[in-house]
């Protein structure tokens, strides 16, 4: 059976009513697949989706189009901005973002209480190769380094599921809807 967005649907993948607040974040470095996954899990729990990229100052965008990786302070205003936007979604929500930094991950988890992260991780190579593939995206592949250069590896956090990017990208969708229906959404 399929949802009406035309993606089959996951058996068992339904979020009980008590989970309705569900807000989740799928983060990663550039390339990694955030947005699509992130589009498949909040298609088939029902969810909005916010996608982070969106809310980036046109000044952060002109910096990175220029090939000039942000600082803490440039990404200071834009985590702000999202932590209001999964603040705003009470009902819950999927938002896409790098979350690098465990600062980062903190300030977006002080917003939204508990949140979930989907760390969609792959190698430094498969990076390039696909932010060199994009078409019309203002992130250019000389930044990807400095991407993983600030990535602090969220695996071992409470509320994490890391998953290998390089799987196709249902499979990451279906695991991460399955590990978001079956998990507390709560944490200690």
């Amino acid at each position: 059976m399929a949802n009406p967005d035309g993606f089959p649907a996951i058996p068992g993948a339904t979020l009980p009513e008590p989970a309705a607040c569900l807000r989740v974040v799928v983060m990663g470095v550039a390339g990694c697949g955030k947005s699509a996954v992130g589009r498949l899990i909040a298609q088939q729990l029902g969810l909005p989706l916010i996608e982070g990229d969106d809310f980036h100052p046109p000044g952060n965008v002109e910096k990175m189009q220029r090939g000039v990786p942000l600082t803490d302070d440039d990404r200071a205003g834009w985590l702000q901005t999202l932590a209001a936007e999964l603040a705003r979604h009470g009902g819950g929500a999927v938002l896409t973002c790098s979350a690098l930094k465990r600062a980062y991950r903190d300030r977006l988890r002080q917003a939204a209480s508990p949140l979930h992260f989907v760390y969609l991780g792959i190698t430094e190579a498969e990076s390039l190769r696909r932010v060199a593939q994009r078409a019309g995206h203002f992130y250019p592949a000389s930044l990807v380094a400095s991407q993983f250069a600030a990535l602090q590896d969220p695996s071992g956090e409470p509320g994490v599921l890391t998953l290998d990017g390089s799987a196709p990208l249902t499979d990451l969708g279906q695991r991460a809807a399955h590990w978001l229906a079956a998990t507390p959404h709560s944490f200690q």
